[in-house]
Formats: C-alpha cells, structure tokens, sequence
C-alpha cells in the first residue's frame, strides 16, 4: 500500500518515522504487514507531495484484512499528531 501525504501546513518527519511508523507495524503485522518505510520528496515546486509512506504486505487478502481491523483506527486516529495534510492510500501490484 502506498500511503502519500500532500498539502496541509505541516508535518514532523521525526514523529512519523518514530512512531507513526512502528505504531503501523504494531498494529498490522499480525495481519500481515512486513515492513513500513518512508519516503520525503525533495522537488520543490514539483509536487505538494511531503511524504510517501511504503506499507509492504505479505499479499492483498493481508492488505485488505488489517485495513478492515479494528487496529485501523488506532493508526488512522494518530495521523493528526504529525500532519494536517491529506492522506490518500493506493495499492501497488508489481507488474
């Protein structure tokens, strides 16, 4: 799953990697989720893209099974302590 941030005023890279991040793990790896990495765009101007969170699961039934958990709203409730951007998710299928 991808996870990209975009807009808002700010957003503290430190907490997202610190504890947004093992708070994901936390609360998905028991579904299914292997690792979470993140990304910081660095094209001013480009994009109002400020992060790009990499959510790798063992597969989509995984994927899909820790989105529908009750977990889910621990991770998303956390999300106003490091931004107020928007948060958009996608899923990505290597091809």
């Amino acid at each position: 799953m991808i996870v990209s941030c975009s807009g808002g005023t700010y957003f503290n890279h430190d907490y997202y990697v610190d504890v947004h991040l093992p708070l994901a793990l936390a609360c998905w790896q028991r579904h299914g989720l292997e690792s979470a990495a993140a990304f910081f765009p660095r094209d001013v101007g480009a994009s109002d893209v400020v992060s790009v969170g990499i959510y790798r699961f063992r597969d989509e039934a995984a994927l899909h099974a820790a989105l529908a958990s009750a977990e889910t709203e621990a991770v998303m409730a956390d999300v106003p302590h490091f931004t107020d951007a928007t948060v958009s998710r996608s899923i990505g299928i290597p091809l």
